[in-house]
């Protein structure tokens, strides 16, 4: 039996904030506003697969309200929806994933956010893509005052 999650994640973009993207920071004078540490490709992930499971959202198993969530390390987030994700019996089979952002360039850490990802998963780095572009300047997102994630997972029964 097969199951597809999608999620989108959006956060503003401040200064005095890291870039913190698939657990790598990336050099910016901008980061990501939020209660986390805010890094919008793990909190997609880690929506699409609890989106897959019908186990609710983000919200639900980590409350913005909660201060124990405060500044807490996304790949934690993961670590425990991927827990959950294996109590129910299921695997990754491939997740897709697309980072919005006007700049910096992020070409030269796609291969370490893949390798990241895939490590979380103990899958293998082939079942990860994961590609970045602009808004070509429209909207919040093009004039880099946001940044967003789309990631789309399929999860496999074992």
């Amino acid at each position: 039996m097969y199951r597809i999650g999608f999620s989108k994640d959006i956060h503003r973009l401040v200064e005095n904030r890291p870039l913190i993207l698939a657990g790598v920071v990336i050099p910016f004078h901008l980061g990501e506003l939020a209660h986390s540490d805010g890094d919008v490709v793990y909190h997609a992930i880690s929506e699409a697969v609890l989106g897959a499971l019908a186990l609710g959202d983000l919200g639900k198993h980590f409350p913005p309200e909660d201060e124990t969530c405060k500044g807490m390390d996304s790949a934690i987030i993961m670590r425990k929806v991927i827990s959950l994700m294996k109590k129910n019996g299921y695997d990754l089979v491939n997740l897709d994933v697309h980072i919005v952002l006007e700049s910096p360039r992020l070409a030269s850490y796609i291969d370490v956010m893949r390798k990241n990802i895939a490590n979380l998963f103990s899958s293998d780095i082939k079942n990860i893509s994961l590609s970045a572009g602009t808004n070509e300047g429209v909207g919040e997102v093009g004039a880099n005052l946001a940044i967003e994630a789309n990631a789309i997972i399929l999860l496999k029964k074992v």
